[in-house]
């Protein structure tokens, strides 16, 4: 090559082919059609995530509440876990007095507290289980003994129990029946 013949540095050597040529070479322009339904396909991509998302979102915001409720629940049941013992031994001591105290204003006053502990914790969810006279059910009963009486039936209730709503606060604690002529505990057979 002869000197006019060379390029000048640092300016591109002559290809072969034309430079418009080597565009068309390298990208193929796409049709309008393809170009759509590529937009088309990222659009539904696009829908699907927020879809997704939102859907995420929504169980989150759900779960937070049920949570949040869960949590208001278990202190209320803290809270009346702790008043149960007042309320038994305010039981014990009106059982206790004598029925010739009944016409006297402390003691009506100290009934109408214990009616009102009562219609507070009734007025917070919280129900007596029931105990006597019914099948143990271990879900509910706590058996503290055997005595003579119907198998499997509560005979006597030793201390009551507590529901809150559907959940056990304090199972009751009950006598179980053994059956009618057997003995409580190391009797024969």
């Amino acid at each position: 090559m002869s000197e006019q013949e060379r390029p000048a540095e640092g300016a591109p050597e002559p290809s072969a082919h034309p430079p418009e040529a080597d565009v068309e070479a390298e990208a193929e322009p796409e049709t309008v059609e393809g170009q759509l339904d590529k937009a088309r396909a990222e659009a539904q991509r696009y829908l699907a995530n927020w879809q997704r998302a939102e859907a995420d979102f929504s169980n989150y915001k759900r779960r937070m509440e049920q949570e949040r409720d869960e949590a208001r629940r278990m202190a209320n049941a803290a809270l009346i876990i702790n008043v149960l013992p007042v309320l038994d031994d305010l039981e014990r001591a009106l059982a206790s007095l004598d029925i010739s105290l009944a016409g006297l204003t402390w003691f009506d006053g100290i009934r109408l507290i214990y009616r009102k502990l009562l219609l507070v914790l009734e007025n917070a969810g919280v129900r007596q289980i029931e105990a006597e006279g019914q099948a143990f059910d271990p879900r509910f009963h706590e058996a503290v003994m055997h005595g003579p009486g119907p198998e499997g039936k509560v005979v006597a209730e030793v201390q009551r129990g507590y529901k809150l709503h559907d959940r056990v606060l304090r199972p009751a604690m009950v006598v179980v029946g053994k059956g009618e002529g057997k003995a409580e505990a190391g009797g024969e057979r």
